[in-house]
């Protein structure tokens, strides 16, 4: 029998997985370009070295993904199969950006103050290894993904990333940019939240995030007319970037030429950022899983490995052509395959985001499209990625999911007032020990928030003695430095070593939250949780919901 591979559903999935990952990449782009910091990456730069690698990873992982539906539908003889849907992970993205690209490139203006190129070169560098070292965790972790499970506790893996949903994904666009133009930044929200996080269907069936798109750009371009006719304000004009109309195609850049301690101080560099590397590598293993069985529910059975394996090596050749997004299977197959699409939806989207990356289109559509017009996609993603965790995740365990977005919102709060008073905060004594602490508790905010979930979740099972491991691996983890760092760019050493670099305002605000003070708090954790495993005992009957506030309002225990 002939296979459908293509139908009208696939119309409304290919826009809705292209804007999304259109969204990411100009998330990235503007991260990168316009993050307020001096010496930043030039617009050229990015289109040039980071995108085309970047766009490689989805050419290769959805045409991948679009055979596998094919082969799937041929053993089957269906016509109704459905491919999984790839594209850029965007936690990841807003942690390569923030914890990654921009630090690596305050070091290369330290290394190279004379050569800008160069130190955007280093910083590029330290990106694309940071993503090819997150390719290869992926590929090793792949055959081993139901083990990570059980390793790690669902709530203490995906709290920190529901946390960074919220507070990058969701929260950063919505205070930057829709806030920043509500004339066209909240009608476009409102349609993303009705199609996309309601499901309700546009007259016509016309697809909701094309349509968000069209009606923002509709909006803006009649706000701008009307603030010139009027001579009033209504939006801010886009400001275009002075690299302009670089057409033909664009080889996707490799590794750059250095010398040996070039190449070793980026080795280091990347071996930093390891707190970053492995969260976001295992949550992808979990979610391509999670996507997996979900498609299964819908119908489509996939070979689990395959996909694991599919979306480990797009994210390492993304790396090896000098791209800094890793790939990851998206939830959304089910949905895709309500709408009625087949495997056309992913081979466009292959097709659409590698011609853009290559023949200098994402240059035009960066011009053509305001961020207010894309952006509240992601703030959909962000709701739809911590909703999706509080699904998943036992009812039990979410005061384990809730203090996993504490370390998160410390690193929102710092970013916040970096982005207002810069890098270090001149006053009186309070507003530097108000910074430190922040810093500490946001450096390694992804590892702290993922054990304390899990630590917390070992308590709320009665499992104390495991809870008392994850305290005492905090500690470990704590003293040199992965988490809780004193330092402002997260720097991983031995706690003498560190002490040493401790900025002169900072100095008398460490004294008494150095890495020795929170290695020794996490012990004393660790041995009372011990104590209580040994000598403790649970509850004899679970109390109801309010139950236990209405005791102890009352007096009694």
């Amino acid at each position: 029998m002939n296979m459908k591979w293509f139908s009208r559903g696939d119309w409304n999935a290919f826009f809705g997985l292209s804007i999304d990952n259109l969204a990411v990449m100009i998330s990235l782009f503007s991260l990168l370009t316009f993050a307020g910091i001096p010496n930043g990456y030039t617009p050229e730069f990015v289109l040039t070295r980071m995108l085309p690698g970047t766009a490689l990873g989805v050419l290769i992982g959805d045409i991948a993904f679009t055979l596998m539906a094919w082969g799937l539908a041929k053993k089957l003889k269906s016509d109704t199969v459905t491919a999984m849907p790839l594209g850029l992970d965007t936690p990841s993205t807003f942690g390569m950006a923030f914890l990654v690209l921009l630090p690596a490139l305050a070091k290369g203006n330290e290394l190279y103050p004379q050569d800008h190129h160069q130190a955007m070169t280093f910083g590029w560098n330290v990106g694309l290894g940071v993503l090819i070292l997150t390719g290869l965790i992926k590929a090793f972790f792949s055959p081993f993904g139901n083990l990570v499970r059980q390793w790690v506790p669902r709530a203490g893996l995906l709290g920190s990333l529901a946390a960074i949903a919220l507070t990058l994904i969701s929260f950063m666009p919505l205070r930057e940019d829709i806030a920043g133009m509500p004339v066209v930044g909240l009608p476009c929200l409102l349609v993303i939240l009705i199609c996309l996080l309601a499901h309700r269907v546009l007259p016509f069936r016309f697809p909701g995030a094309l349509f968000s798109v069209l009606l923002g750009l509709a909006l803006y371009m009649i706000s701008i007319f009307a603030g010139k006719t009027f001579g009033i304000s209504i939006v801010a004009e886009i400001k275009p970037f002075e690299f302009m109309g670089h057409f033909g195609f664009q080889v996707p850049w490799a590794f750059s030429a250095g010398d040996s301690q070039w190449w070793n101080t980026i080795f280091y560099e990347v071996l930093g950022r390891m707190p970053m590397i492995f969260p976001f590598a295992l949550a992808t293993i979990i979610g391509g899983i999670d996507c997996t069985e979900s498609a299964a529910s819908a119908g489509d059975e996939y070979d689990t490995r395959s996909v694991l394996f599919v979306e480990a090596i797009s994210s390492l050749v993304a790396g090896l052509a000098g791209g800094v997004i890793q790939t990851t299977p998206y939830i959304g197959q089910p949905a895709y395959k309500k709408m009625g699409a087949r495997a056309g939806y992913t081979l466009l989207t292959a097709l659409f985001i590698g011609l853009a990356g290559f023949m200098g289109g994402l240059t035009v559509l960066f011009h053509l499209l305001p961020k207010v017009v894309l952006f509240p996609i992601l703030v959909f993603v962000g709701l739809e990625i911590t909703s999706q965790t509080f699904r998943v995740v036992n009812p039990k365990h979410y005061p384990a999911l809730a203090l996993a977005f504490l370390p998160s919102l410390a690193y929102l709060g710092l970013l916040l007032i970096k982005s207002i008073y810069g890098p270090v905060l001149p006053g009186n004594p309070e507003s530097i020990n108000a910074i430190q602490t922040l810093r500490c508790l946001a450096n390694g905010f992804l590892i702290s928030g993922m054990l304390w979930a899990a630590m917390m979740v070992s308590i709320l099972d009665d499992k104390m003695s495991k809870a008392s491991c994850y305290c005492f691996v905090a500690a470990l983890l704590a003293f040199i430095g992965v988490i809780h760092s004193p330092l402002a760019d997260e720097v991983i050493g031995f706690p003498w070593t560190v002490l040493a670099s401790i900025d002169k305002p900072f100095l008398e605000a460490v004294k008494v939250q150095s890495p020795y003070h929170w290695a020794s708090g996490y012990l004393i954790c660790s041995g009372l949780l011990l104590v209580l495993s040994k000598y403790g005992k649970a509850a004899d009957e679970e109390l109801a919901p309010g139950e236990e506030f209405q005791s102890n309002a009352s007096g009694k225990i």
